[in-house]
């Protein structure tokens, strides 16, 4: 897939009601922006809805859809892409993640008889979805077992961020192991959820650099206004990649702080 490197994240755009959430959408669309994000879950399925109603008229063609499913059953997960299908107004998906696996309990269930592996499996074979992947938010432990025991995975989900070099690392440790397979990396959780503004380490455009600068296809962007947008997308646009010094100098701010769950 040929992606924009910045996507609009499904749940942020969707916290502030539909008239925003679609004015949102137009807008990214407007600014060059053609991969967009979803999950079953975001604000009880108006995420979905909202694109739904947003790409009427013709614009779902023009776009890349993802959206995602949390639950780790072959049957609960087939019933959330049917849902997703049904609230977005579309007969597929471009992409389809199964959703925040973070502990090898969850591993297990995905991958042992009727988990949800065999819905995702399904669907593409199907044409439901044109490809396959799966995110977590906490443990690239969980991350290297999931690329370890399937080869059909085409996208991986995970945070990158200013803190992540630091904790139980995804930058230094499954990232390199998922180019190795030449998988699609979409990078999220930039700014930590808002810790690293809000504790005033960094600026939004220092975190977005710092990700767009590591081995990584998409920086997955939460905004809640077309004015966040705008200026994410002219980060975008005028990205070039950290040097390491900028990188060391922004990673000695958060070895500093707090972090660790």
């Amino acid at each position: 897939l040929r992606v924009s490197k910045l996507v609009l994240g499904g749940f942020h755009m969707s916290r502030n009601g539909e008239e925003n959430g679609v004015r949102l959408i137009h807008r990214a669309i407007d600014l060059g922006v053609n991969f967009f994000d979803s999950a079953h879950l975001y604000n009880n399925g108006h995420s979905d809805e909202y694109y739904g109603k947003a790409l009427a008229g013709g614009l779902r063609k023009k776009v890349l859809l993802m959206s995602k499913a949390e639950v780790y059953t072959r049957d609960g997960a087939m019933r959330e892409l049917e849902e997703t299908l049904k609230r977005m107004q579309t007969d597929y998906l471009d992409l389809w993640q199964c959703h925040q696996v973070v502990t090898q309990k969850e591993v297990d269930q995905i991958l042992g008889p009727n988990g949800s592996l065999e819905a995702f499996v399904a669907a593409k074979k199907q044409g439901k979805v044109r490809h396959i992947g799966f995110t977590g938010h906490a443990d690239p432990a969980v991350h290297q077992r999931l690329l370890d025991s399937f080869d059909g995975w085409e996208t991986v989900q995970c945070p990158v961020n200013l803190i992540d070099p630091h904790y139980l690392s995804f930058i230094n440790t499954v990232l390199p192991n998922i180019r190795k397979k030449s998988l699609g990396v979409l990078a999220m959780k930039s700014n930590a959820i808002g810790a690293i503004t809000r504790n005033k380490i960094a600026t939004i455009p220092e975190c977005l650099r710092f990700a767009w600068s590591q081995d990584v296809d998409v920086v997955v962007s939460g905004v809640e206004t077309v004015e966040q947008l705008e200026e994410n997308v002219a980060t975008c646009k005028s990205f070039k990649k950290m040097t390491p010094q900028e990188i060391s100098e922004l990673l000695a701010r958060t070895a500093k702080g707090p972090y660790g769950t």
